[in-house]
């Protein structure tokens, strides 16, 4: 099953996955997933060397769009440039979810743009962002 979930993501054996917003309300399994699947652990928003993607935790109290803004441009900062980015949130419906638009919004201002939309494990659903720059 996990590594089922981490090929949702589309992350590979040999990738550097950079997290953003974690906290004790992630989804571990998913962590656990992309972990297997990459081969390697995950590294925080510390992080300062390139990676292949970046994984986005991101609830209604996180703040506003500005705020979302600020958190793609870090991560698309040490982005190679064919990497993407999952936006994870709470499922519709659920406390801390958001509007889908405000990712949508958010990359487009960011100068990336919204591939795909899946759900992500029981609690969380995802919208994978893709940087605008080539490789």
């Amino acid at each position: 099953m996990a590594s089922k979930n981490g090929g949702t993501f589309g992350f590979t054996s040999g990738q550097v996955v950079q997290e953003f917003g974690f906290d004790d309300d992630v989804d571990e399994t998913l962590r656990t997933a992309i972990s297997q699947v990459t081969g390697c652990d995950l590294v925080d928003e510390d992080y300062d060397d390139v990676v292949d993607g970046a994984l986005i935790w991101w609830r209604d109290d996180d703040g506003d769009v500005d705020d979302l803004i600020d958190v793609l441009v870090d991560a698309q900062a040490n982005l190679d440039g064919a990497g993407f980015i999952w936006v994870l949130s709470p499922k519709a419906r659920t406390e801390g979810a958001i509007d889908p638009f405000m990712v949508e919004e958010a990359a487009q201002i960011s100068g990336m743009h919204a591939t795909s939309a899946a759900a992500m494990g029981d609690a969380w659903s995802g919208i994978r962002i893709q940087s605008g720059r080539r490789a």
